[in-house]
């Protein structure tokens, strides 16, 4: 089963009520979808400045993202953070984040986000167990997603947010005889979050399901 959580007659109208991208996002979006024809693996305009948003609202310094692909995610959380912050992005293609890299170095950004190349977990792992996050954004394998969380809620501080993509799979979270390893991952997670009393979360039909958690 698939759902259509955004109206295509509507997807325009989305896109042009909110602020626009501007030129150098627009050329990342048009490579990017030149180099890997019908992606869905980069997020949306709309996306794109919903997580800027969410990083200035928050007053985010310290900000990880899981999942960079060719950098527009990152290139919006980073142009956010004020003057010192700094954005960890883990992700394990060289490949893709050479287009990010030369996008950061435009934007003037490079020099406040840490990219590893190395399995998420890893990196995660390797942090600091203090609670120094402020801001977090999860959009790589959904497989990983439960550990990925974990690693993760447990190094926000208080009141900060982590971002959580494409968390209803098309719709095909409500159906229970997809077992596909993904979705039951989606699932997983999503019910684990809910569950979950260090947080209070919120899961929006923003494309694809964005849920935003707010640590207790």
């Amino acid at each position: 089963m698939s759902l259509d959580i955004v109206n295509p007659a509507l997807d325009a109208y989305l896109s042009s009520h909110c602020t626009p991208a501007d030129a150098l996002l627009r050329e990342l979006a048009e490579e990017t979808q030149r180099v890997a024809p019908g992606t869905t693996m980069q997020i949306s305009q709309d996306e794109g400045v919903f997580l800027s948003l969410l990083v200035r609202l928050t007053g985010a310094r310290q900000a990880v993202e899981v999942g960079t692909f060719t950098g527009y995610s990152a290139l919006c959380i980073a142009r956010a953070l004020p003057a010192g912050g700094r954005l960890l992005a883990c992700d394990v293609s060289e490949e893709w984040t050479a287009i990010a890299r030369r996008y950061w170095e435009r934007a003037g950004v490079s020099d406040r986000i840490d990219l590893r190349i190395a399995p998420a977990l890893e990196t995660l792992r390797a942090l600091p167990a203090e609670e120094t996050v402020d801001f977090a954004f999860i959009d790589a394998d959904k497989t990983g997603y439960p550990e990925y969380y974990e690693e993760l809620v447990t190094r926000l501080r208080p009141g900060g947010v982590l971002a959580l993509d494409n968390t209803l799979q098309a719709g095909r979270v409500v159906d229970p005889a997809d077992d596909d390893p993904s979705v039951v991952a989606i699932r997983r997670v999503n019910d684990a979050v809910v569950a979950d009393a260090r947080v209070e979360s919120v899961l929006l039909p923003v494309r694809d399901g964005v849920t935003v958690i707010r640590k207790r």
